[in-house]
């Protein structure tokens, strides 16, 4: 194996991710259930993860999780026209007054329930999607199982109270199950909006996520409340191409949830960079193969994603690529040629694997015959020349 050691300075003095952040480095939360994380499940910061809890309308998550995945499956349409049942219509809550046998687009009712929080909006997709709203909330108990959330039971689409029955779930399974939603970049299209209107502007829109106003990055993307669940929400923030998820459920009051969101988004961006598995401009060259039908073969990052790094006074990062000496053809695109390793004061931090970036065929009889007898009479050449 060959090995090249590269040592970057790293501007912003970048550490390994450590164990999440007690309680006690951000202050006590209000929440009686929070959560601090990157898309990628890294877990920054944690109170409480695992207690289940009623999340009111954060509920709605999984249904516009499940809406997108019908959407980009083909089983459903965001130009379907959905038309709303006397269940539907009877919400309670935030809702945009869906009458029965009214028609709305699946677009429109999707932004409804992003944006505003639409009670009926929820269960007339659930209704469309499932065929009932019974069948629907099996889907949505059954893709909870799928993503690993344990600690989560749906009993309607939208979070609100019944008699008798009550939606629990986590914080930690929130962030899961946000993690998920945020695959579907288009989602932000919709959790983003900050004002909108649906029947052709006769009814407005206003996004109950406040802090897209109040917090530089916002983007969404739920919030929640019931007198029983208190204010909770799943809000999703970026900056320098960092990505975060911030859960918190049962709060005492809006200024609450607002603060402790803003507390621990600020102490993860404030904390924590991502650093580049390559120096910028670098790549990871190429390895010889032998008998192929070319000298060589380019090799790439098998996963190029950047390292989530905590900030601390650390000077240097050490990047090595060990790649193979030589591999025989045929090379199929994909296949391993070595690893790219990250280390910190050496601790290895990171290792990804280095592959083919191109396929490259094996020489044939004839060419390795052609090349042989090629090589046989300027071996002969030379050796008459030395004579002449």
């Amino acid at each position: 194996m060959k090995r090249i050691c590269v040592t970057a300075a790293v501007l912003c003095c970048l550490l390994a991710v450590s164990a999440p952040a007690s309680a006690a480095g951000l202050g006590e939360m209000r929440a009686k259930s929070a959560v601090l994380a990157t898309e990628d499940g890294q877990v920054l910061f944690e109170q409480n993860a695992d207690e289940a809890l009623p999340p009111a309308s954060v509920t709605k998550l999984m249904t516009m999780l499940l809406t997108m995945e019908a959407v980009e499956q083909g089983k459903a349409s965001l130009d379907d026209v959905v038309t709303a049942s006397a269940h539907a219509a009877e919400m309670g809550g935030s809702q945009i007054y869906l009458k029965e046998g009214e028609q709305m687009t699946l677009d429109d009712l999707l932004k409804s329930i992003a944006v505003a929080s639409a009670n009926d909006a929820a269960v007339a997709v659930a209704e469309h999607l499932a065929g009932s709203e019974a069948a629907f909330v099996d889907r949505m108990n059954a893709r909870a199982k799928e993503l690993g959330c344990t600690g989560t039971t749906f009993v309607n689409p939208n979070g609100l109270d019944t008699d008798g029955e009550e939606t629990r779930t986590t914080a930690a399974d929130l962030v899961r199950m946000s993690a998920e939603l945020l695959r579907h970049e288009e989602i932000l299209q919709y959790t983003s909006i900050w004002m909108d209107s649906v029947r052709g502007g006769a009814f407005g829109l206003t996004n109950t996520n406040k802090m897209l106003r109040l917090y530089d990055g916002m983007v969404g993307l739920k919030t929640g409340y019931t007198s029983t669940a208190g204010y909770c929400i799943s809000a999703v923030a970026q900056r320098d191409g960092m990505r975060l998820i911030a859960v918190v459920l049962g709060e005492p009051d809006k200024q609450s949830r607002n603060e402790d969101i803003t507390a621990m988004l600020n102490y993860g961006f404030a904390n924590y960079a991502l650093a580049d598995i390559l120096e910028e401009g670098q790549d990871c060259g190429s390895v010889p193969v032998e008998l192929g039908m070319q000298p060589s073969v380019a090799a790439q990052l098998a996963d190029d994603a950047p390292v989530l790094m905590e900030k601390a006074g650390a000077e240097q990062l050490e990047r090595e690529l060990v790649l193979a000496e030589r591999v025989q053809a045929p090379v199929r695109q994909g296949t391993k040629l070595g690893e790219a390793v990250l280390r910190l004061n050496g601790e290895e931090i990171a290792r990804r694997d280095i592959v083919a970036a191109e396929d490259v065929a094996r020489k044939g009889l004839l060419a390795i015959y052609r090349e042989l007898l090629s090589f046989l009479l300027m071996k002969q050449w030379a050796f008459a020349g030395a004579f002449s």
